[in-house]
């Protein structure tokens, strides 16, 4: 991505033109102002019509975002469903597998996400297992590890691809090749992927995906995508249903035969005149482009950070994401976030609750996080340095 691309980004988006340093991506992106007008829009023409009555232009939005966001994961439009976050499509998607026996086994990586594990905890309270895969030379899920645990107990593997807590990407699509060949179900976590790296949910060979809009899809909050490949859905019955979701026919209520069984007729439709929007920027900008911009700047910021006494880096993995965990000598990850936030410089921390398992086989309590955009430039990465050197005296 050149350099005049970049700055066509930054000049579009009002987080970019405000003094803000922005390197928490991986929380939660700045819109651009394009994205901003289109849900302004819709709220005005809800004001304007009565909400009710604006729903028709609204449905078509919902259904243009929901073709953009088939396009960027190589997906039918049909196997994309709306969530408010990317918990709750995880979460509705792992109860619609009840019910859970004794004995059954989930198959986790060391890194996943701490609120899936707490939702898992309805399926061990039926007697399922919670097992962690083993991890490789690099600290990555062992595919091969993942092979040896297989039998016919297994009912779930979950892959958090991305962990939240710093820069490994997880194999997900060999993972996916041992799913598939032993017939298992496969979920992915891809909260911190979609719309930072190529994601193809037919290469991956996943069941379900999902991801929130507000991280690098620079969506809005309250926003997040749900994939469920079209052959599994029979396997999911969805706990919650409504008039949408489960519509009447001359047989009764009956469950859609596409991934909208997982959304109600209660929606907010300015949020995804947003994220429409948002996904067809990236669409448009083309990921792989994306990709290889957050590349080379990961790249420059890791460099730099090694030749600054006192930070240490917690990054596991052979290849690196966008995201860049450390710490620095004498400051709390938390109170380091506070402090770089005072002059305007947004950067992210993350507890042990994030990635239990993994901040607990690492000993660490917390650490910082950088997570870098197509929207940063060297000066943006040049202010934060500097504000790293400063507090090292």
């Amino acid at each position: 991505m050149s350099p005049l691309t970049v700055q066509r980004l930054r000049d579009v988006t009002p987080g970019c033109q405000s003094g803000v340093v922005h390197f928490n991506h991986a929380g939660a992106s700045l819109p651009s102002q394009a994205t901003l007008d289109a849900i302004i829009d819709h709220l005005q023409r809800e004001a304007r019509d009565g909400p009710m009555e604006a729903g028709e232009h609204g449905a078509v939005l919902a259904e243009n975002a929901r073709r953009a966001a088939g396009q960027l994961l190589n997906a039918p439009a049909s196997s994309i469903a709306f969530a408010s976050s990317g918990s709750a499509a995880w979460n509705m998607a792992f109860q619609a597998l009840a019910p859970w026996q004794p004995g059954d086994r989930i198959l986790v990586g060391r890194h996943e996400w701490g609120g899936n594990l707490a939702s898992m905890q309805v399926a061990v309270r039926a007697g399922a297992r919670v097992e962690v895969i083993p991890c490789d030379e690099t600290g990555a899920v062992c595919p091969v590890a993942l092979e040896s645990m297989i039998d016919a107990s297994v009912k779930l593997i979950d892959l958090t691809w991305l962990p939240a807590n710093g820069g490994l990407i997880n194999p997900a699509q060999a993972i996916g090749d041992v799913a598939k060949r032993h017939g298992v179900p496969y979920f992915i976590d891809a909260g911190q992927a979609v719309g930072q790296l190529p994601v193809d949910v037919q290469a991956l060979q996943c069941d379900v995906l999902k991801s929130a809009g507000r991280k690098h899809l620079r969506g809005p909050r309250g926003t997040a995508l749900l994939y469920v490949r079209e052959d599994f859905l029979e396997h999911l019955n969805p706990a919650q249903r409504d008039v949408f979701s489960a519509p009447w026919t001359a047989e009764g209520y009956d469950l859609r035969n596409d991934a909208r069984r997982f959304e109600t007729s209660e929606t907010s439709y300015a949020l995804l005149a947003g994220l429409g929007n948002a996904l067809q920027e990236m669409n448009r900008l083309g990921i792989e482009q994306v990709w290889e911009r957050i590349v080379q700047t990961r790249r420059k910021m890791r460099e730099a950070l090694r030749h600054i006494p006192g930070i240490s880096l917690h990054d596991l993995g052979a290849e690196h994401s966008g995201l860049i965990a450390f710490n620095l000598d004498g400051w709390d990850a938390f109170e380091l976030k506070r402090h770089l936030a005072a002059q305007r410089i947004n950067i992210g921390a993350n507890g042990v609750a994030y990635t239990p398992l993994d901040m607990q086989a690492r000993g660490l309590a917390s650490v910082a996080r950088i997570s870098v955009s197509p929207l940063n430039n060297d000066q943006d990465i040049e202010r934060l340095l500097a504000a790293l050197r400063e507090l090292r005296g």
